[in-house]
């Protein structure tokens, strides 16, 4: 059986729910290290993530591709490629958050600062009836390329997953906090977490784009 992103996205849920009561039962302090249910979690959203990203933008025309939405109430709407492009360098900047989580020191309390916000993001995060206001960093405003676009997005992805399957590191006690108040502090597992459900929120984005009104058939 085909394994959608919703499904996907509703198997980590009810595992990160499974979770939080084991949590409650046992009361014992956490691992700061991935569990099995955790890498296996992050590496279903990227991969699935991944997945549907590629099948939504590889077969389009050029001209889909550059389709640009006219604006909504003042507000912009990007076109495919100004999706993808935001959704690379999203991608090379949250993982660096979680790079720079890393390299501070650990932090005692990481258990009662991050409390349920894995939950929380997977919650928030694909959510697209709440709006938001890309940081000036990754607005899609580089010169690039459909091809250099979409090399970057699988390097990043390849160097993503290889990272989510091999560390041993002990994310769950370096944070760094997130920009947005929502989210306030996050471990570096929730930041790897962040990588794919903003991958996901953005490939809603793409499948709105092509029901708008002039897109390219």
């Amino acid at each position: 059986m085909k394994i959608t992103i919703a499904m996907a996205l509703f198997l980590a849920l009810l595992a990160t729910a499974q979770d939080s009561k084991e949590t409650k039962k046992a009361p014992e302090p956490q691992s700061p290290e991935m569990t099995d249910q955790d890498r296996a979690r992050v590496r279903l959203l990227l991969q699935t993530s991944e997945k549907e990203f590629l099948d939504a933008v590889e077969k389009l025309t050029d001209e889909q591709w550059n389709f640009k939405p006219a604006p909504v109430n003042g507000r912009e709407r990007w076109s495919i490629a100004e999706c993808a492009q935001h959704i690379v360098l999203a991608e090379g900047a949250i993982f660096s958050q979680v790079q720079a989580a890393m390299a501070a020191p650990a932090v005692p309390d990481w258990e009662a600062k991050t409390d349920k916000k894995t939950l929380l993001l997977m919650k928030t995060l694909p959510d697209r009836s709440h709006q938001a206001t890309a940081p000036e960093a990754i607005q899609p405003k580089m010169n690039w390329t459909r091809a250099e676009t979409m090399s970057r997005f699988k390097e990043a992805r390849a160097k993503t997953i290889k990272f989510a399957e091999t560390t041993d590191l002990p994310l769950k006690e370096h944070t760094k906090d997130n920009p947005f108040p929502v989210f306030g502090t996050l471990n570096a597992y929730q930041w790897l977490l962040y990588v794919p459900l903003h991958n996901m929120r953005h490939n809603q984005q793409i499948a709105e784009v092509k029901t708008y009104p002039g897109y390219p058939k």
